[in-house]
This record gives structure tokens, sequence and C-alpha cells, in this order.
């Protein structure tokens, strides 16, 4: 799929699949009848990497990446991941904002030329259970992500046996590729 397809595409699903060693991700475009349509990027999260680093890739041979995201520092609770696209240059970041996620998760992500998103838990009662009853840490979580006031795009995590879920969005001048990156980055970072 071309950048041109991509920037098209106002829908996406992304689905965990269940692996013992890795988290792997499936990015697809919406059919028209509203299931899971082409795969449009495949993710895989580095284990044991000294900064926590996802590649995506055109589908799971991972023979040509399309985008990924790595972590500037080691460890760090509101740490700042850069966003590249295929041939490794730089085209955005999102980061955690510690301090307001103390009560609500809240991330922010940056496209140069178009300011900052930032995204937080719908529901401030979930995100409360979420944080202080462990055993329902599966709880779904909606995000939505704001640009000033208005509405850049939102992930909301349906309930079933594996992650997934639908992400909408509806500023057309957003890089799908940062929306891409920031959706697979919240189930994989999320519960650190």
């Amino acid at each position: 799929m071309t950048i041109d397809q991509l920037q098209g595409q106002r829908q996406f699903y992304v689905r965990q699949r269940l692996r013992m060693m890795v988290n792997q991700y499936e990015v697809r475009a919406v059919a028209p009848d509203g299931s899971e349509g082409d795969m449009l990027a495949f993710a895989q999260q580095k284990r044991m990497a000294f900064k926590e680093q996802v590649t995506l890739y055109t589908d799971d041979t991972k023979q040509q990446a399309v985008l990924g995201f790595k972590a500037r520092q080691a460890i760090d609770l509101g740490a700042t991941y850069d966003i590249t696209d295929a041939a490794g240059n730089g085209i955005g970041l999102f980061r955690k904002d510690f301090k307001a996620s103390l009560l609500r998760s809240t991330w922010i992500v940056e496209q140069p030329g178009l300011g900052a998103a930032r995204g937080q838990e719908r529901s401030l009662p979930v995100a409360l259970l979420r944080r202080f009853v462990d055993s329902l840490s599966w709880l779904p979580y909606h995000f939505d992500f704001l640009i000033g006031d208005q509405p850049a795009f939102s992930v909301v995590k349906k309930w079933g046996l594996r992650d997934r879920y639908v992400i909408e969005v509806q500023n057309p001048q957003l890089d799908r590729r940062l929306v891409i990156a920031m959706a697979v980055g919240l189930d994989a970072l999320q519960s650190r």
C-alpha cells in the first residue's frame, strides 16, 4: 500500500496475535462491509531490547519495513518514542505525559507542521479501576486524541480474548503512520 492510499484510510483495526514470547500485531483496513480488510502492516515488538523498539512491516514475512518507533531512553516513565519511516527518517514522535497519567493515562503525538495531539483515556472511572484493581487490567479502554479542541483520532479497545482495537481518524492531515504507531504503542506500552 502506498502512503497516499494509507492516508485515504479513515478507519483501521489493530489486533494482537497471541504468541508466547513476542508481541505481534496486525493492522488492517476496514472492508466496505465493516469487517477486517487487507493487512496494512504487521508489527513485532523486539524482546529483551535495551531500548523499547517496535518495527512495522508490510506483512508477516517481515521482508519490508513500513515504519517503526523506538524509545530515546532505556528506562524512563515518561519516555519519548521517535517514529521513523521505512528509510529511518523521523516523521514524528509520541510520549507519555507522566504527571497527567497518574489518574488517567495521557499520551502526546507530535507531527511536524501540525502540532501535538493529546490523547487521554475517555473514562476516569475505568482508568481508576484499571490502576487500582490489578485483576481488572483487562478492562477495555478508549482514548480520544485532540489537537487543541478538535478531534484528531480515537483508539477504542474492544472486548475479547485477544486485544483488538478500532482506530478512527477525524483529522485528514494527520499522518496515518503516526496514528498506527500510537495505536500499537498503546497496547505494547500502556501497562508500563
